[in-house]
């Protein structure tokens, strides 16, 4: 790995913890990121070759874009870097927006994408035979989903760590649970990862309950340093609820 590519060392160990808390990676496991070309994932694919070289845990993996056809969203370029990293690629291109136009019903399009992209990473993971599905979202998406469920919810839920799918097939892990945001951007800044332009544009061409969420968290933040430690204790057992 070049030395430019070397994670930090505190994103490193922060994957580290939550992959050994949540026992998130077993001998034998095949891992199959969902690649989407952020700094998020970005990150993680490169925390994760790294631990696959120099860490005791004996685990293959592989990668997996969902292009959902958005105007002005191409992750094509991943489609050389990540194979010249070593590491076995799946490029799935489907017209999202065009089935979400004809069949979706009182839903967010983000929402409606979300839901199509995993189901094609399950069904790519089913056909390479691949047993663990490997998401890329930090702590503070965590965070924001807790805030959204308890404020527009009514009920205390959050994006679960480790948890096995509804079909009982695959398990579905997240190793930067304990990681921060700033983190995985400080990272694909210094590395001059290949970022992906506006990851997700149709979600951003608008203000987001989740963008709100982002915003209040910022804010409280600035007052109360402890913040994320303080609700990562608290969101801790329903991050567990469930845990294989």
């Amino acid at each position: 790995m070049p030395p430019s590519l070397q994670p930090p060392k505190p994103l490193l160990r922060a994957a580290g913890r939550a992959i050994a808390d949540y026992a998130m990676i077993r001998p034998g496991d095949r891992l199959l990121l969902g690649l989407s070309g952020g700094k998020d994932s970005l990150s993680l694919l490169h925390v994760l070759r790294h631990l696959r070289a120099k860490a005791p845990l004996d685990f293959e993996l592989a990668a997996a874009t969902v292009d959902p056809g958005i105007e002005g969203f191409d992750p094509s370029p991943l489609k050389d870097y990540v194979p010249g990293l070593g590491i076995p690629y799946f490029y799935r291109r489907q017209d999202i927006v065009g089935r979400a136009l004809k069949t979706m019903r009182g839903d967010s399009f983000c929402a409606y994408c979300s839901r199509m992209r995993r189901g094609i990473l399950y069904a790519t993971a089913r056909a390479q035979g691949y047993n663990v599905l490997v998401l890329a979202q930090h702590l503070d998406d965590v965070a924001e989903s807790f805030l959204m469920s308890a404020f527009h919810g009514g009920s205390l839920r959050t994006m679960k760590a480790h948890y096995v799918n509804d079909a009982g097939d695959l398990r579905v892990i997240r190793p930067f649970v304990y990681a921060r945001e700033r983190q995985t951007a400080d990272f694909a800044r210094s590395a001059a990862l290949p970022v992906i332009a506006d990851n997700c544009p149709a979600c951003f061409r608008m203000p987001t309950a989740r963008l709100h969420m982002k915003q209040l968290l910022a804010a409280e933040e600035q007052r109360h340093k402890r913040l994320f430690a303080y609700l990562l204790n608290a969101m801790e057992p329903l991050m567990r609820r469930g845990a294989p």
